[in-house]
């Protein structure tokens, strides 16, 4: 800053040679811009990087209304009058301010990005002016709102993504969904072909066999001995025939029954869920707490009632195939606008990383099946102390 700067304050007493001249040297050796105004916001003085921001040669601003020749207008061109402007708040209301929002222009009437602070300048308990620091921050300003765009496309992609995402796991679930109503359908038509088909076939055939035997022992009395070894052999080879296509009976039967339970069919599926876990736990040799509560009038549709009776299939498989139980727990109630079902184990237990896992295809099955009809599958489970598998599925008329 020159000496002729500081004695632009014609209020001021003259200061001393060697005191403004390491001022001066003070100022101009930081690259922010400071000028400082009296009550009138006059400049005082103005160091020369903050002239050259402005546009300007420091003799030229000073004694000059800050105001009217940097801040006169706001970023978008409107007035800017000096009542509102935080620089001139700063000695009249003795407020001081930092603000980055706001703009300078420079000599050539064009504008830039500007942070700046103002602080009133005190003498004891009287106000005699406001210093102003201010840096252009045009570069910063490109740099944050680049940053910022480049955010909100990421942001857009993002969501874009999301929604991609989003709806091919819809169609994802839609699809599954609609493989397990086609697999059921596939079911049921299999099972009634067998019933019809080859049941009736392996019926028919035992009834020919059991009638060739009664003929052939009613024949043995009236025949010679010489063929009556030849009889026995006919008899017993029917008897064998005839245990044979009742072992295939009991096969088709039980192909049938996995395939699609006629109990499900004919009885509903309160009493498929019961007689599954009483076949199970016979077969399993297990023992069984059943506790069924189901208020009457309540039921699930064919395919839902199907999805359940499905889940409740692989919960007692896992325990038959991993819990090496002694015992099994079941409780059953459905109310008016939800099911609950749980089955308890006493066996080893698993940590719970292990019902997460990828290739845990029978609970991932299994919370599918709940998803699709709005239900939700729970496990819990430590090593030790076996697991308890819990579904809730609302039903018919629930919100």
């Amino acid at each position: 800053m020159h000496a002729d700067a500081l004695q632009a304050a014609p209020t001021q007493p003259a200061p001393d040679p060697l005191w403004q001249h390491q001022l001066g040297l003070l100022l101009e050796s930081t690259g922010e811009g400071i000028f400082g105004i009296d009550l009138a916001g006059h400049c005082m003085f103005i160091n020369r990087a903050g002239a050259r921001m402005l546009g300007f040669e420091p003799a030229e601003v000073l004694g000059h209304n800050m105001h009217e020749l940097t801040h006169h207008s706001h970023a978008d061109g409107s007035h800017y009058p000096d009542t509102d402007c935080p620089i001139f708040n700063a000695f009249r209301k003795g407020l001081p301010c930092r603000l980055d929002t706001e703009v300078f222009w420079r000599k050539g009437r064009s504008a830039f990005a500007v942070e700046y602070s103002s602080y009133p300048i005190m003498d004891g308990a009287q106000v005699r002016g406001a210093v102003i620091t201010f840096v252009d921050i045009t570069e910063r300003k490109r740099a944050k709102d680049a940053l910022q765009k480049a955010k909100d496309e990421l942001e857009l992609r993002v969501a874009e993504r999301t929604r991609e995402l989003s709806t091919a796991l819809g169609q994802l679930r839609e699809l599954a969904a609609y493989s397990e109503t086609v697999r059921e359908d596939e079911r049921t038509r299999i099972a009634r072909e067998v019933h019809d088909e080859l049941g009736s076939l392996l019926v028919a055939l035992k009834m020919d066999v059991n009638w060739l035997d009664k003929r052939l022992s009613e024949q043995q009395q009236r025949d010679l001995d010489a063929a009556q070894a030849m009889r026995e052999k006919l008899r017993a080879k029917c008897k064998d025939m005839s245990r044979q296509i009742e072992n295939a009976v009991d096969n088709v039967g039980r192909i049938i029954t996995d395939l699609r339970p006629s109990i499900l069919d004919h009885q509903g599926l309160w009493a498929a869920l019961e007689w599954q876990a009483h076949d199970f736990v016979q077969s399993a040799e297990l023992e069984l707490d059943w506790h069924m509560q189901v208020t009457p009038g309540v039921d699930l549709p064919e395919p839902a009632a199907m999805a359940v009776f499905r889940i409740f299939q692989e919960m007692l498989s896992n325990v038959g195939r991993h819990a090496r139980a002694s015992r099994v727990t079941v409780h059953i109630e459905a109310e008016a606008l939800s099911l609950n079902l749980s089955v308890q184990d006493n066996g080893q237990g698993a940590p719970a990383e292990l019902f997460e896992a990828r290739t845990a295809y029978g609970v991932m099955g299994m919370r599918e099946r709940a998803r699709h009809f709005g239900g939700h599958l729970s496990i819990a489970s430590q090593i030790g102390e076996g697991s308890i598998f819990r579904l809730v599925m609302p039903l018919p008329g629930a919100a």
